[in-house]
């Protein structure tokens, strides 16, 4: 009996496996944008670029798809050279040229048509924490020209807020606020 169950579970795996598409995501037009404010006094911004991952997407069952991302820390630009470089410091990251940010799903829960909280796990300086991004699905329709021209294409917003102090990296709060705001687009084609 444990046999035929393990045997049905299986199938059930694979069919759910097999029912999702693999999208790759175009580092071109994908992004981080945080921000957090200054002393009272302004909101500084930066971004992180770079991305490698893959959206396993279930059209069917959106609940049952899966993310995975990654970048490298010292991608972050800022628009000020001395404050990225006092960001990879000990002050902070201690990033060096292997250091990667991570994010891998471990649930999605749509909330609506186009909308899903995606909960997962968020490794940056050697420190995972779960977090919850707010999503929206903007479009899912083949690419409309150029070389990728008719490829399945997926395009996302999400949203979150952290706490830096979380991550090891909370130096001169309160003056700088602990809270940093995170805005993600992003682009997967799907893979051939």
């Amino acid at each position: 009996m444990k046999a035929l169950l393990l045997a049905s579970a299986l199938a059930v795996t694979a069919t759910v496996a097999a029912a999702a598409d693999k999208y790759t995501l175009d580092a071109s037009h994908s992004q981080v944008i945080f921000s957090y404010n200054h002393l009272g006094f302004s909101t500084t911004f930066g971004m992180f670029s770079g991305f490698e991952g893959e959206i396993m997407f279930d059209e069917g069952n959106p609940a049952a798809s899966s993310v995975s991302v990654s970048m490298p820390t010292k991608s972050m630009f800022t628009g000020w050279e001395q404050r990225e470089n006092h960001f990879m410091s000990d002050d902070f990251f201690g990033a060096t040229d292997d250091d990667m940010i991570s994010f891998v799903s471990t649930s999605i829960e749509v909330t609506g048509d186009t909308t899903a909280k995606i909960t997962g796990d968020l490794t940056m300086n050697d420190i995972t924490k779960s977090v919850v991004l707010d999503a929206v699905l903007n479009q899912a329709a083949p690419y409309p020209f150029g070389p990728n021209q008719g490829t399945p294409t997926l395009g996302f917003d999400a949203t979150t807020t952290l706490l830096r102090s979380d991550f090891g990296v909370g130096a001169f709060a309160p003056a700088v606020s602990d809270e940093v705001a995170v805005q993600i687009s992003l682009e997967a084609l799907k893979a051939e």
